[in-house]
């Protein structure tokens, strides 16, 4: 077992609820978004973990259904970040779950206001659809923290990354948010993703890696102390990075030596290239209905 502050997992399932692509499984459905369902055992017994919320609640539950996974065995959430196609979903999937004081855990600032301006304005956060008002009313009990944040043994967030790396210290996308009506740019604080420590090194499951997936990594091996990256799983936002990024970003990840990578959504296709001409074997796009076991 592997010596760390967080304890180590035994068993760790993580099944791709929704994604931008649906793969060839019949009856299953994409769309735009994530949403994860992590099924891990510690020693503690049994923990079920929702990871982001996709845009809408009800293709989620056609695919659970379709996958024979009940939303009522979920005992948490966690939202990596404010985005609508993390978020938008919480609700509807609050309201299946069908119990009260659902733990929702996400950063502080999750409820700001976020969006774009090019090619035009367009609002990007929570919105009025996933309200923390209706969140609560839906049965979800807002746990709002920026440290990293202990959930069972073996599995901790990241909390905001606060130390990046200087090619990841600016998010790909140009943001911008409100401060006392003033609009300001908006880098992104609540992106946070979650860390599971097992014997075969840590799965860190992100959602956008707005942060930076390698500021994210190295955040990861600092917080536990163990260096082995069995997976990294997850959006990476390069879809809008200048090449020398992409690069950069693989290079990167190759010093790791990381076991797995399963990629897609924000990814882009151009980094997508680049990861599988590198890593080979190592390197699987996202989908609707995959499941990884470790």
């Amino acid at each position: 077992m592997l010596d760390n502050d967080y304890g180590t997992l035994q068993n760790l399932t993580v099944t791709i609820l929704i994604e931008d692509y649906s793969g060839y499984d019949e009856g299953l459905l994409a769309q735009h978004g994530i949403s994860f369902l992590l099924e891990a055992e510690t020693v503690k017994g049994s923990k079920t973990i929702l990871f982001d919320a996709g845009q809408l609640a009800e293709p989620i539950l056609h695919n659970m259904k379709m996958l024979g996974k009940d939303p009522a065995t979920i005992d948490l959430v966690v939202l990596s970040h404010c985005h609508s196609d993390h978020t938008g979903g919480l609700v509807g999937l609050l309201e299946a779950i069908g119990r009260k004081r659902v733990p929702v855990i996400a950063h502080p600032s999750i409820c700001r206001t976020n969006f774009v301006l090019k090619p035009a304005f367009k609002s990007f956060g929570m919105g009025p659809a996933s309200s923390a008002a209706l969140i609560e009313n839906a049965g979800g009990e807002m746990i709002l923290v920026a440290e990293p944040l202990a959930l069972a043994p073996g599995i901790v967030t990241t909390g905001e990354i606060t130390d990046k790396i200087d090619f990841e210290a600016n998010p790909t996308l140009s943001m911008f948010t409100l401060e006392k009506g003033k609009m300001v740019a908006d880098f992104m604080p609540d992106d946070l993703s979650l860390v599971l420590v097992l014997d075969e090194g840590l799965v860190i499951i992100t959602g956008c890696s707005h942060a930076g997936v390698i500021s994210i990594i190295e955040t990861a091996v600092r917080m536990t102390g163990v260096e082995r990256v069995a997976a990294v799983i997850g959006g990476f936002h390069l879809i809008d990075a200048d090449d020398a990024r992409i690069e950069a970003t693989v290079k990167k990840l190759a010093d790791y030596d990381i076991g797995r990578i399963y990629t897609g959504h924000c990814t882009g296709l151009k980094a997508e290239a680049r990861l599988q001409q590198v890593f080979g074997k190592k390197f699987k796009k996202t989908h609707t209905g995959i499941t990884i076991k470790f």
